[in-house]
Order: C-alpha cells, then structure tokens, then sequence
C-alpha cells in the first residue's frame, strides 16, 4: 500500500501518477489527507490532556499535604481521563479509516509506464523468433491434444465442472517435463527453489494485494480463514512477511513451481476453450526481494530469466511494456511476455514480470537494514511469471504441429521424456 509519510510529503507527483489509472484513486487520497490532519490535530490535543493530566498527577500529593480540598482537582483528571478515552478512540477510527482506503487504492504507476485505457495502448518492447508458418491450417491446441487423446475437458467437466483439465499420457509427461525443465533453468541462474503451501491466510493474501479488493476472484476454503493460492507470488512474499532482513544478503531470488487457483470472476467468454483460462492451472513463479535502488534493474534480470526459458523451446514472442490502464493493481510497472499463437493469429500472455516497489512490502512489513544499528527500510519486491506451465503447452502444440497429426518435441525437453521426439 501506499505510505501515509510520502502521500503527505509527495501528494501532487502520487496524484498525477495515479491520474492515469481510471478509478476514484484522487478522492482516496484526498480523503487520506484529510484524515491525516484529523489524525495530527487528535494527536496533539491528546498528547496536551496527557500533559496536564500529569501535572495534576504531581500536584495532588502536595495540595494533599496543605490539607486543601481535592474534589475539584478529581473531578478536572476525571473529566480529562474521559476526553482522552473519547479522543483515543476517534483517533483509532480515524487510523482504520486510513488503512481501509489505502488497503483498496492501488500503486502508484511508474514514471515510465504510459497512459492507456486497455491493452490496446500497451508498448511493444521488443520480439524474438519468427512467428511460424504452416503449409496447412493451423489448429487449436484443444482440437490437437483431444485428437491426440492428451487433453481431456469433457472427463475433468463432469468431475469437477468448466474450465478444468485432466491430462492424459503424453499430454501429463509434457506438463511435468516442462515444470522440471522450468525449474532447472532457473536454480541453474541463482533463483533458490521452494515448494510453498498451496493454502494461505487471510493475512498472506492481504499482505501481496489480493485482499480485500479481488476476494471475489479467490477461492476461499469454507469454515476457516484459508484461501487457495492464485499464484505462487502469495506464500513465497510471505516467507519474510514482518521480517527485518540483513540487507547483504539481498537481492533474494526464489523460484517455486505451484498449482494456481482462480475463479476468473468477470471474464466469461474469454479464452474459455482450451488451456488458456482455466480456474487450476501449473505454473513456475519467480519472486525477488531487494534494495530500492536496484529493483528496475533487478525488475529486467526477472523478465530476462522468463524470456530465457520461452527462447530455449523456440517459441516465438514478444514483450510488451503494460499502458496505466491495463496494469495490475499492486504493480508500479510490468512487462507482459505474449507468446505467438498460430491458430489464434497473434500473441497471448504467458508471463507478467513486476515491480510492485515498497506497495506489498508495507502491506506485508518486510524491511531490511542496511548495517547493525540502521533504521529499518522497507524492500522492494518482484515478481513474474517463469512461466505459466498450461500456456506453454498450448504454444507447444500449436507451434510445433505437424500437418499429420503428432506434434515435434522441442529439443529442450526430450531428456525430460525419454529422448522421444515426437507427441503422437
């Protein structure tokens, strides 16, 4: 969330920065301002009874002593006790009101974000590969893997319901060769591995963003407080959730591969066949933890160890810099990685790497210190996608297709599957 100090201290450059975010966020903070004065005058008038109801305290023994009445002076302390009670909790009314409207009021876009409505406006950054041409008809992935036998929607439906999967033979050896392969790149560039909890607490899902505004969006276990995780981003931040870290040791990296859950509320009719939106789905995360001044440049080595693993399998895509009006709600900047997708024709996300600044790390209190005996700071964390496991098998069936049927697999994997070559 946003810090009550720097919205204080930094009001107008905040306001223009989330003038380009469509929503009420200027009223928010006006509103914020204006409790925070509410808040100081409070305060001080407290801390004034509190003043003078010490002196009383001191000066009651010796009007004791010269025998004098003390009704008066009892009943001022009393009447002071009950003000300060009556200011304590309106000052406490006052903080939560703060804390609520902060809770709900997103980060803050970066300077180098640009102004949009959708995604429309978002900014090519670059492209890799070239998008395949076929001497056929492309197909969709779902016609591929049901003609394969490897993708089975209909079985997953009637056990569960819409938007589910079960994976078959090949189609199951694919997926988890890709997750280790993930993996291994990854450790193989410094990222630590760790298999988080797939339940989190109301806590860990405030603390990353998803609470309180996208309660709707999570899956919530009824009778308790846990949630179902919609990204590994939600347990590995909160590995150090009121942590004071030692600032050598940052930058951290972590990679975890988790299964992802979403109730996708709002986007029916979109991307609904087919492994592109489903509410379970695989995928390898990627969370940094490190100092305010290095997080741009760690925000690119992110975003370069997720193009890293999408260049090994030979899939075409591009990066895309997200307009204020299409960026997630705890981000200040992120860049979409678009795989190339034959049958639809263009590109569709498989990753969004972030920069979320100090927004998650004061929701979550992670700080550092710099040295022994330093004011804690907050860190800044990141976060992306290394990417989306289920995306990465519909771009591999649909780029690697084969007019007869199989689908070639990519080099990369085959140690991963026996050494064959070919889904069929």
């Amino acid at each position: 969330m946003l810090g009550i100090k720097e919205i204080r201290e930094n009001a107008e450059s905040i306001l223009m920065r989330l003038r380009k975010r469509p929503g009420p966020w200027e009223e928010n903070i006006r509103r914020v301002l204006a409790l925070d004065e509410s808040r100081r005058e409070f305060t001080a008038e407290t801390n004034n009874l509190r003043a003078k109801q010490n002196l009383l305290s001191k000066e009651v023994p010796q009007m004791k002593k010269r025998g004098e009445d003390l009704t008066s002076a009892f009943e001022e302390m009393k009447d002071i006790s009950r003000r300060v009670k009556l200011l304590e909790d309106r000052l406490k009314d006052v903080e939560q009101e703060q804390v609520r409207i902060l809770m709900n009021t997103p980060n803050a876009p970066a300077d180098i974000v640009p102004d949009g409505i959708d995604d429309r406006d978002n900014v090519e950054i670059k492209r890799w590969g070239e998008p395949k041409n076929f001497d056929f008809e492309a197909r969709p992935h779902w016609e591929i893997g049901e003609k394969l036998g490897i993708l089975d929607p209909s079985t997953a439906a009637k056990v569960t319901g819409a938007r589910f999967h079960f994976y078959r033979g090949q189609g199951a050896a694919l997926e988890r060769a890709i997750i280790s392969f993930f993996l291994d790149c990854h450790t193989k560039n410094g990222y630590l591995e760790v298999l988080p909890p797939y339940l989190v607490n109301r806590a860990s899902m405030t603390g990353t963003g998803q609470l309180p505004k996208f309660e709707e969006d999570a899956f919530k276990v009824t009778g308790t407080d846990y949630f179902l995780i919609p990204t590994a981003e939600v347990p590995v931040t909160n590995m150090h959730r009121d942590d004071i870290l030692d600032g050598d040791i940052l930058p951290l990296s972590y990679c975890a591969y988790s299964a992802c859950f979403r109730a996708e509320a709002g986007s029916a009719g979109r991307d609904t066949r087919g492994l592109i939106r489903q509410h379970q789905f695989n995928k390898v995360e990627l969370v940094k933890f490190c100092r305010p001044e290095t997080s741009f440049d760690e925000l690119e080595k992110l975003t370069l160890s997720a193009e890293s693993v999408l260049e090994a399998l030979d899939l075409p895509y591009r990066r895309v810099l997200l307009c204020a009006g299409d960026l997630g709600f705890s981000s200040a900047v992120t860049y979409d990685l678009e795989v190339w997708m034959p049958s639809y024709g263009r590109y569709l996300e498989i990753s969004s790497c972030s920069n979320f600044l100090d927004y998650q790390a004061r929701r979550a209190n992670i700080r550092y210190r710099e040295e022994k005996g330093a004011k804690p700071a907050y860190v800044h964390t990141l976060n992306g996608s290394g990417v989306a496991v289920g995306r990465t098998v519909a771009a591999i069936l649909e780029n690697f297709q084969n007019e007869d049927g199989t689908v070639t697999i990519p080099e990369v994997l085959r140690k991963y599957l026996g050494d064959r070559t070919l889904i069929e």
